[in-house]
């Protein structure tokens, strides 16, 4: 049987379809192995089929017919369910140690360095829908004409995303648990991949502001990472010495047509709470940018021309990294590089992954967590295929993601059946 040229390229630098016959199996007796239910969710994922049961649709019928063969979503829901999210995990982690290798992971702007950054995201809210692993919280919301208070299931995962690549790839998934927070939850997926990848895989951590806290901070240093963190109202001591460090005139300017960029830097600034000091740096930076004005409902219906307006922003960035030779600017550059995984990682994987449709929520918890985890594994191996072997051979940006997703079903469709199609 001929094989598809993006399994082709995962099993050549990844050895992937081994990795994934060697995952265990939770069931006895299963009619479908679970290699066969992984593959089908995997590229599902891949091909950005939405749900559980358009996925049973496509093996029955279409794009995946010829690969996988017909399977029900009751079967993939229970396999998943039935699985312990562990191995899939370690699955995640081994692609990661075959892409550092490979260099995929570092870039010019990091100067060396592996750069991730953590966040969270809700992923589903519901009303009606739950599972056992469910958060729970009491929210105001109408009912027809009628304002009524009921309890809300919701889940939450942080994950933890390289962005000193050329595109964001995530290392790795955890659900948040009821009365868990998020900085708790992110330090054990931290934990995590610091026992499966070691504490020299990534070098810098960057994170919001809500990380900034001591436990976390000495957790992170003790396992030896440097990092960049947003400084905001919530140390408000720290800011307030912040402040007064950088009340003069700026340390660095920069402007060109599109920004302009003051810099102060401040070696050591004390911070009380953690009774200890740390770097500080303060930028404002200037957009600009044109709009098309409002026009009146009575005004004419030519069209208006656009009009210049600067868009300010202030930051603060805490931080412990040593920087030496490397000029202040460097530590803007690494506090902006989260912006990443909310515009470009969360959005992708909401918009495209469909990272957000529960499809197998009620009542099966296991079978949510190991579904997510798939697809942010499918997505993190697509657009690593996309960009090293799609992208790098166009001359024009016009083949995007999605485009791959459509170009990936289609070339499925034209796979020769399957010798065991049972």
């Amino acid at each position: 049987m001929s094989r598809h040229q993006f399994e082709a390229y995962l099993d050549k630098v990844f050895h992937f379809s081994r990795r994934v016959a060697a995952l265990p199996e939770g069931r006895h007796y299963p009619r479908h192995p679970w290699e066969k239910v992984f593959d089908a969710v995997f590229l599902g994922a891949a091909c950005q089929f939405p749900a559980l049961h358009r996925i049973e649709a496509e093996c029955r019928d279409g794009a995946l017919s010829k690969r996988i063969g017909p399977l029900s979503e009751d079967a993939i829901g229970y396999a998943l369910e039935l699985q312990d999210p562990g191995p899939i995990f370690a699955l995640g982690c081994n692609m990661a140690r075959r892409l550092k290798r490979n260099g995929v992971l570092r870039s010019e702007w990091a100067r060396g360095r592996v750069v991730a950054a953590v966040d969270g995201i809700e992923i589903c809210s519901s009303f009606v829908r739950c599972c056992d692993l469910c958060m729970e919280r009491r929210v105001t919301h109408k009912v027809g004409e009628q304002l009524r208070e009921d309890i809300q299931y919701y889940h939450r995962i942080v994950a933890v995303i390289v962005v000193s690549a050329p595109f964001p790839i995530p290392l790795g998934i955890r659900f948040q648990k009821h009365g868990e927070t998020e900085v708790a939850c992110t330090l054990a997926l931290l934990k995590d991949l610091n026992d499966q990848l070691g504490r020299r895989f990534f070098d810098l951590l960057v994170a919001d502001a809500l990380y900034l806290q001591t436990p976390f901070v000495e957790a992170i240093e003790k396992i030896g990472w440097e990092w960049v963190i947003n400084l905001k109202d919530n140390q408000p001591e720290l800011l307030a010495e912040a402040e007064q460090a950088t009340a003069g005139p700026p340390h660095f300017q920069e402007s060109n047509k599109k920004q302009e960029l003051q810099l102060w830097h401040a070696p050591e600034v004390l911070w009380p709470v953690a009774d200890r000091s740390v770097r500080v740096v303060k930028t404002v930076r200037t957009l600009h940018k044109n709009r098309v004005p409002l026009r009146p409902a009575s005004a004419s219906k030519k069209p208006n021309a656009k009009e210049a307006f600067d868009e300010q922003g202030l930051n603060f960035y805490a931080t412990n990294v040593e920087l030496g030779l490397v000029p202040p600017s460097f530590i803007h550059q690494l506090g902006r590089s989260r912006w990443t995984i909310d515009a470009d990682a969360f959005q992708t994987l909401t918009t495209d992954s469909h990272l957000k449709q529960p499809s197998v929520h009620q009542g099966r918890g296991r079978a949510l967590v190991n579904l997510t985890m798939i697809r942010v594994l499918a997505y993190a191996l697509t657009i690593v295929f996309y960009h090293r072997q799609v992208r790098s051979h166009l001359r024009k940006a016009s083949f995007g993601f999605c485009d791959l997703a459509r170009k990936l079903a289609y070339l499925f469709l034209l796979l020769p059946p399957r010798m065991d199609s049972s």
